[in-house]
């Protein structure tokens, strides 16, 4: 479908599906999803939930569907709203730089740095497993400190997709306004999990 684009820090997309991930044969049913972001009580989401379940192909769908909308391309979903957004930083998947002495965990915090120190209230932020690369509990305090830095709109408040498997840091939502949590889940049906 053709996005209605605007101005209003609203990103409302129903029905959305990755573009790449369902023109892959073989790949089986993808599920939409819905989307909805803006720059009140629905700013950070806190997403949860196994692995392979698609916490990961979530976020990025949402990234590459509002890079297609400000580019002028159709959306594959129902219908999508779009805000413009003056950037979209991701920090997804982990990669060394062994050549430079970058280990795991010092590329993911230098990505993870330059992010807090460019994003804006008008960014959107992908955000997969930060702090996994070190110890829990120093992971669980990087990841945590990160989103009450972006949660803060003095500081950044951007507007943020943020996977986590630190349960933990789902307590934020009783104490951040802009936060909510969110939890993907997968069920089989017959031979298919859905």
């Amino acid at each position: 479908i053709r996005p209605d684009m605007g101005i209003d820090g609203v990103i409302d997309i129903r029905e959305g599906r990755h573009p790449v991930v369902e023109a892959m044969p073989d790949t089986g049913v993808y599920v939409p999803n819905n989307t909805y972001l803006d720059n009140d009580s629905n700013r950070m989401a806190i997403i949860t939930g196994p692995n392979m379940v698609g916490k990961s192909t979530y976020m990025r769908q949402v990234a590459l569907i509002v890079l297609m909308a400000q580019i002028g391309c159709f959306v594959p979903a129902k219908s999508a709203n779009i805000s413009i957004v003056d950037r979209i930083f991701t920090r997804v998947g982990a990669s060394d730089d062994l050549a430079s002495g970058q280990s795991t965990f010092m590329v993911e915090m230098n990505e993870v740095a330059n992010i807090l120190r460019n994003a804006t209230s008008k960014s959107l932020l992908i955000l997969d497993e930060i702090g996994r690369g070190t110890s829990t509990f120093d992971g669980l305090s990087i990841a945590w400190a990160v989103a009450e830095f972006i949660a803060d709109k003095e500081r950044c408040g951007a507007k943020t997709l943020f996977a986590t498997h630190y349960h933990e840091l789902t307590s934020l939502e009783k104490n951040l306004k802009h936060l909510r949590n969110k939890h993907v889940s997968a069920t089989e049906d017959g031979e298919e999990s859905v």
